[in-house]
């Protein structure tokens, strides 16, 4: 018996959703030291010492508080605080949710239930997406917002539209990017609308010529949030957004180069095509990109702020050219798969009418290379971790060691929630040492930032970033936690420094220099 479209429609849907519930929860938490921040937040919230990271002060140190709300929400729900598997839970469903949305865009544009399945499953088990999400960011759910949104606004779902723009604020204020001319294009097309039926404002007002439902839904979501921020913080502005522009030192154009790298391979193709094949695919991607954009500006206009999403990201972090962390460049490559697909098919298509097997050929061998792409992407048996499938840019070693080092402050040396504690990385160190945490770069003490511009001779070769001596001296912490490489040129040629700490443990590295070190105040 043959089934009809609505049934085949269910069940490839909810294949979709099985196969990104499956790929996001099988690693297990491998958790990034930043998502550790916003976790600390989240247990003080549980606790009952307020919407802080130091007990006591008042710093919206983390980006994403409608995330932190939500772990804390988890924690008072289970009456746990396994915050990183409660990180997962709610990843792996939004990224679930992400493969949907995915699935039905691509079906209502091409009316192809092929395209759809391909794109939910190459979402649902994309590296990138996979490993943010047991890395514990917000980032599943930051792009869960950016694609529901792009489908209800296709959809011409008004209200729902604006509660996603307004939850998308909450999770990462730079998702402005993506919502903020989604709004502008829909307020253009309701003024052309209102100019083409002839409406004047004194006859229908202006309240007829706006989508009023849209952003008073919007800002609904948002204003608790904003009043709560303004009154606590003093501002809703992460003040960790301008903590790293002058902590770090960023060679120009880093920034460009690493969403480039991002952006050429948004399947993971350089696992298994090398960089020779990468090079080749990128040609033939640039077909598929203009293909994809050309037919959806004539077809389906209304995805046009999701299509060009990823080149106003692009273009803004190149100029800003920050620091970019790993998940940076995940929010644009739905958008990026989304334009290539599309491109895909509508080339496809075209030969189909005249040449049926070879299209279908050419379909089978394109959608086996990108799915087997990204699946080389993944290792069966990490080197560190849960020994569980995960992708291999999920790497967290670094996170371990800093939980090895902040257990040891809490458990061995007797670290109180009164003991400062000096990192530039204080994720993992002050989440597992729960001491009073003096953030080096910045983050959570936004005083320290008076500290920078470090000196660039302070700074290691290919590093980006360096202890100020003097932050050390004033602050006077008990302990100091950091990587080899940020203090060799500073710190540890003071004779001062020598007098006043040292050396506790050393953990060899590969990576950020020859170590982790912890130091001991001289007593």
């Amino acid at each position: 018996m043959k089934l009809s479209h609505q049934t085949q429609t269910r069940l490839l849907l909810a294949l979709v959703i099985i196969v990104a519930l499956v790929a996001h929860v099988l690693p297990a938490p491998r958790t990034i030291d930043d998502a550790f921040i916003t976790f600390r937040y989240s247990r003080n919230l549980v606790e009952g010492e307020g919407f802080v990271y130091n007990p006591g002060v008042r710093t919206l140190g983390t980006t994403t508080p409608l995330y932190t709300v939500l772990m804390a929400g988890m924690s008072l729900v289970t009456g746990g605080q396994d915050f990183p598997w409660y990180a997962l839970t709610i990843n792996a469903i939004a990224a679930a949710a992400t493969a949907a949305f995915l699935f039905l865009l691509l079906v209502r544009v091409s009316n192809n239930l092929w395209l759809g399945t391909l794109g939910g499953v190459l979402w649902g088990v994309s590296p990138t997406s996979v490993t943010f999400a047991v890395g514990g960011m917000e980032t599943a759910v930051n792009i869960l917002w950016l694609v529901g949104a792009t489908w209800f606004f296709v959809a011409d779902r008004r209200v729902w539209l604006g509660v996603f723009i307004g939850l998308a604020f909450l999770t990462r204020i730079d998702s402005v990017l993506w919502w903020g001319p989604l709004m502008l294009y829909q307020f253009g097309e309701s003024l052309l609308l209102a100019r083409r039926s002839r409406a004047q404002p004194a006859s229908t007002g202006w309240l007829a010529m706006i989508p009023w439902r849209t952003w008073l839904a919007a800002l609904l979501v948002v204003m608790p949030w904003l009043l709560f921020a303004w009154a606590y913080f003093g501002s809703p502005v992460p003040n960790s957004l301008s903590a790293k522009t002058v902590a770090y030192i960023m060679p120009p154009g880093s920034a460009f180069i690493a969403f480039v790298r991002a952006y050429v391979v948004p399947f993971s193709e350089s696992q298994l095509m090398g960089a020779v094949g990468v090079m080749v695919a990128l040609v033939f991607y640039m077909l598929l990109l203009i293909s994809g954009a050309l037919y959806i500006l004539r077809k389906y206009p209304r995805l046009l702020p999701f299509v060009l999403y990823p080149w106003l990201y692009l273009i803004v972090f190149s100029v800003a050219n920050p620091l970019v962390f790993r998940w940076y460049v995940a929010p644009p490559l739905p958008a990026l798969m989304v334009t290539l697909l599309i491109g895909a098919w509508r080339i496809l298509d075209s030969i189909g009418q005249q040449r049926r097997l070879p299209a279908l050929i050419a379909a089978a061998g394109l959608s086996l290379l990108w799915v087997s792409t990204s699946l080389a992407g993944w290792e069966l048996r990490p080197d560190h971790g849960p020994q569980r499938p995960a992708p291999e840019m999920a790497w967290h070693q670094i996170e371990l060691y800093y939980e090895q080092i902040g257990t040891q402050l809490h458990e061995e040396y007797g670290v109180t929630a009164q003991t400062p504690v000096a990192s530039a990385d204080i994720g993992a160190v002050g989440y597992f040492s729960q001491a009073t945490i003096i953030d080096t770069v910045g983050l959570v003490t936004p005083e320290l930032s008076a500290y920078y511009p470090v000196d660039p001779a302070l700074i290691v070769s290919e590093q980006n970033y360096a202890i100020p001596p003097q932050l050390i001296y004033d602050t006077a912490p008990d302990y100091l936690v950091t990587m080899e490489a940020f203090v060799r040129l500073g710190l540890e040629q003071e004779t001062e420094f020598h007098d006043r700490y040292s050396l506790a443990r050393e953990i060899p590295t590969s990576f950020y220099g020859t170590g982790m070190r912890l130091y001991e105040a001289v007593r």
